[in-house]
């Protein structure tokens, strides 16, 4: 991607913030919210579908896997589609979830004010004239290369693999996603910037089915090809879903002034390139444990992936209220208010912390029962229940850091600026992962992987807290004296060079690169659920083993962990549950001062 719409300007002071709020406000008049109590129902609402549509996507990507699991069971062949599968999980990553959303949702939103403004033409046809040509463009170029260099690109993500033609066959068919995928993720910032929801919070939807649809007609004949053939179909449906309304929305307004043209400037790359690189570097740990875990037997690459997807659900939910309230913190800062950004921050990780903690939990204790009732049938087999329950059990322990580093990104993004800090913790991270995996996958095999990914994300988080962290005295510690924490060894190592770099170059913008926490408040707070969760555990482990039915197991395993977590919670800690519960309450109030991304 070459060329990019510019980001929002940094806070504006002086006699340029009088036109700030009618800015705010012409752009309510366009998207049809313009008292804050429509608003506020509004973005009630619109949060209301995308929450249920975003629940719905994941329970069909459980089917998928089910479906998958069934047809294919956990092997040779599933190892060869999971190695094909990294290219659409980058790609919904760079493409729908991250990158290109932080870039294009907020060069919308900017277009959407200058065109309520009166600018001559219109800024929203000249952005997308301006940029999808090119964009489009990269996606096919960046298509064709994967397709054309698949054998090499299986040889280099899992070079242990048995079968590296049927992998490099399926890489071939899940490669036009980079397409479709930043098709679909362009579609999904135009109609978000409109606040329009419910076609983008369709997407996975319409994916999951395509998928499904095309392993149950073509699995016969195409085998395991036919899930990567569905991915391909999946990919298409994204963009058809979301096309009608798009164009709808386009063809609701004038055409732009005759021979005048905005200007699309280019967009702030720094910004742009620190958002990538930290998704990938993100994601690579993916990599590592596919690249480890293809020298071990066939089906350790398929155990893996379903104890992480099964693993990724209560992350998932825990950061739902997270990224609804995006928008009120990016606000918050552009208004200079960074108090309430940061009163924002803190009780949001209260919520999501103890979310995830009573979802890890549950996974924990009923680890066999839930990879029983999901996915033992067909050629998957009960040894296969036995070990991706033990891996899950041990991804989970990596869940709090995943809610940790999912929060804590957006807060430093939050300010439309770019940062290059989260990169650094997360390359401590992912070396921590690999030296860990490298040290144990000999003798702790799947088991090893597993726990070398929950350290790793662990490193991340909490070197991402350091860095958001305030002095003793309340202020914001500068840009140039900031730390990446006490680590050592090829920690310490993979941040040097960095930060040497860093303090030698001045502050590109002025004002806090994000927003400053009391960091020994956040961690006291996690004492109390922390407790709970272990006790809970253990608790709903004992009880979930009693009945011989995996149904009512789980069942009883859940009501013990849920009445341990909210009897113990409620006794050890007072002030973070009063917090989290205000942060449910203050969402809607609070989102009427921002847009919803």
């Amino acid at each position: 991607m070459s060329m990019t719409p510019q980001t929002p300007p940094a806070p504006v002071s002086g006699t340029d913030a009088a036109a700030v709020p009618a800015a705010r406000a012409a752009t309510q008049d366009v998207v049809g919210t313009d008292s804050p109590a429509a608003s506020g129902k509004f973005i009630a609402r619109a949060t209301l579908i995308t929450a249920s549509l975003s629940v719905a996507g994941a329970l069909l990507g459980l089917v998928r896997d089910q479906t998958l699991a069934q047809l294919f069971g956990a092997g040779i062949e599933t190892d060869a589609f999971l190695v094909a599968w990294t290219v659409p999980e980058f790609a919904a990553t760079l493409l729908i979830e991250d990158g290109l959303a932080i870039a294009m949702i907020p060069a919308f939103s900017l277009a959407l004010t200058r065109r309520a403004q009166g600018v001559s033409g219109d800024p929203v046809r000249s952005l997308v004239t301006g940029t999808l040509p090119r964009l489009a463009l990269g996606f096919v170029a960046v298509s064709a290369l994967i397709i054309v260099g698949a054998r090499y690109l299986v040889e280099a993500l899992a070079p242990g693999l048995p079968d590296p033609g049927l992998a490099a066959d399926c890489t071939r068919l899940t490669a036009t996603c980079v397409l479709s995928f930043g098709l679909a993720g362009y579609c999904s910032a135009a109609l978000r910037a409109h606040r329009r929801f419910l076609a983008p919070a369709t997407i996975y939807v319409a994916y999951n089915i395509g998928i499904i649809t095309a392993m149950f007609l073509l699995g016969e004949r195409w085998g395991v090809r036919s899930a990567a053939a569905g991915v391909a179909m999946g990919g298409c449906l994204m963009v058809l879903v979301q096309l009608p309304s798009l164009l709808r929305l386009f063809r609701t307004r004038g055409p732009a002034a005759s021979g005048s043209r905005v200007e699309v400037r280019p967009m702030n790359l720094a910004l742009i390139s620190s958002v990538l690189i930290f998704a990938m570097c993100r994601q690579s740990q993916v990599l590592i444990e596919r690249l480890l875990a293809s020298t071990l037997p066939a089906g350790a690459i398929s155990h893996l992936n379903y104890a992480q997807k099964v693993a990724q659900i209560p992350m998932t939910l825990s950061l739902m209220l997270c990224t609804v309230t995006f928008p009120v913190i990016a606000q918050a800062l552009a208004d200079g208010d960074t108090e309430r950004a940061r009163a924002r921050v803190e009780r949001d990780l209260a919520l999501a912390c103890r979310l995830v903690l009573f979802g890890a939990a549950t996974v924990v204790a009923c680890a066999p029962q839930i990879i029983e009732i999901l996915f033992q049938r067909g050629a998957f087999t009960a040894q296969d229940t036995v070990a991706t329950a033990e891996a899950l059990r041990v991804y989970a322990l990596g869940l709090l850091g995943q809610t940790l580093v999912g929060v804590l990104i957006r807060t430093y993004f939050s300010a439309g600026r770019p940062t290059w800090y989260p990169i650094g913790a997360m390359t401590a991270g992912v070396i921590a992962t690999t030296w860990i995996g490298v040290a144990t996958v000999g003798s702790g095999g799947v088991l090893g992987i597993a726990g070398a990914n929950a350290a790793g994300i662990t490193v991340t988080a909490v070197l991402l807290l350091v860095g958001l962290a305030q002095k003793r005295d309340g202020h914001t510690r500068p840009e140039s004296t900031q730390r990446a924490g006490s680590a050592t060894g090829p920690i310490s190592f993979a941040f040097s060079t960095w930060t040497a770099a860093r303090r030698r170059r001045p502050a590109q913008h002025g004002g806090p690169r994000g927003v400053r926490l009391r960091t020994r408040h956040v961690l006291s707070d996690l004492g109390g659920p922390l407790r709970a969760a272990a006790a809970a555990t253990a608790a709903g482990g004992y009880a979930s083993g009693m009945p011989g039915s995996p149904v009512l197991g789980l069942a009883v395993g859940c009501v013990t962990v849920t009445a341990v977590f909210l009897l113990l919670d409620l006794a050890m800690d007072t002030q973070g549950r009063t917090s989290a519960l205000h942060s449910v309450g203050a969402v809607t109030r609070r989102l009427r001062h921002g847009r919803s991304s």
